[in-house]
């Protein structure tokens, strides 16, 4: 990464309103996206067991996974391998919103009678179930979580700038950078769970990190408006693009791997860092630039 090279971005050529357009642009269809699914589902995203309640067995089964999504009467929501020493042909399997403990049995049984294990009866090693009511809970303590992540990053954001332009300009970008990841797992049908709320926690960070460089470039620091981008993106561009990398081999690696949860921690981690370019150095650039040459300072 060190003979990396941003490109000079001839930022002159285009108005204010032609490098809002695109960023405006894709936060809209983000928006759409998500009400869309929240008209057709009553929820904007998929949700996971963590938040939708459900049951989960653990089955020992040489049986493919093709052959596990259709040994049961209800279709699994989810079907991941376990990987960890010393276990082979293990699975979990989860069904979102099954609690009633004879249908649970009845799955469990279906489990044992359609899958195999080396020619004989798979084995049912557990059975877990979450209720609805507790993933309710668990639903409204990761939104408080998120909703609180975001009001402290946008706190900070007014103490360091005291500037309403600036500051907004970060606000906004954080929110674009949550809504279109949000989006994507609608449209991949990722699940929300504990760990993917996790990497939206984890973007928020990504998009402070680069915004605030921006701005303190921009705003705290000698030089001409396009020098100090410029300067600014070097280092902004480097560092997110190194992490777009770590978080694309994490995920493809975790899903050859098998290993379905780190895998969509890294395409939500990838998707929402090439977001975060788009926004700081399309959206959060215009705002800065209206600011410096048009806007009121307070």
């Amino acid at each position: 990464m060190g003979n990396f090279e941003v490109p000079e971005l001839e930022y002159t050529r285009y108005s204010n309103r032609q490098l809002v357009a695109v960023p405006l642009a894709v936060l809209a269809v983000a928006l759409l996206v998500l009400g869309g699914t929240f008209v057709m589902t009553g929820a904007p995203v998929p949700l996971g067991m963590d938040f939708a309640g459900g049951a989960q067995l653990t089955v020992q089964t040489t049986s493919s996974e093709a052959e596990i999504q259709d040994a049961f009467g209800v279709e699994p929501d989810s079907i991941q391998a376990v990987q960890a020493p010393d276990v082979d042909n293990q699975y979990t399997i989860q069904f979102a919103g099954v609690e009633d403990d004879d249908l649970i049995a009845d799955l469990s049984n279906q489990a044992e009678a359609n899958l195999e294990q080396d020619g004989d009866a798979a084995i049912v090693q557990s059975e877990s179930t979450a209720s609805a009511s507790f993933a309710e809970q668990t639903q409204e303590t990761a939104l408080l979580g998120i909703a609180v992540a975001f009001v402290g990053m946008s706190v900070i954001a007014f103490l360091l700038f005291r500037t309403f332009v600036p500051s907004i300009a970060i606000v906004a970008s954080a929110f674009s950078d949550i809504v279109i990841p949000l989006a994507f797992m609608s449209i991949a049908d990722i699940p929300l769970s504990l760990g993917t709320v996790a990497a939206l926690l984890m973007l928020i960070g990504y998009s402070v990190d680069s915004d605030i460089l921006l701005n303190n470039h921009v705003l705290r620091r000698q030089g001409d408006f396009y020098e100090s981008t410029h300067r600014a993106m070097r280092t902004g561009i480097t560092m997110t693009v190194t992490s777009m990398m770590a978080m694309l081999v994490m995920g493809i690696s975790a899903s050859l791997f098998g290993v379905e949860l780190l895998a969509s921690v890294g395409i939500i981690l990838f998707v929402g860092l090439a977001a975060d370019l788009m926004n700081t150095y399309m959206l959060n650039v215009s705002l800065l630039r209206w600011y410096k040459f048009h806007g009121v300072r307070s």
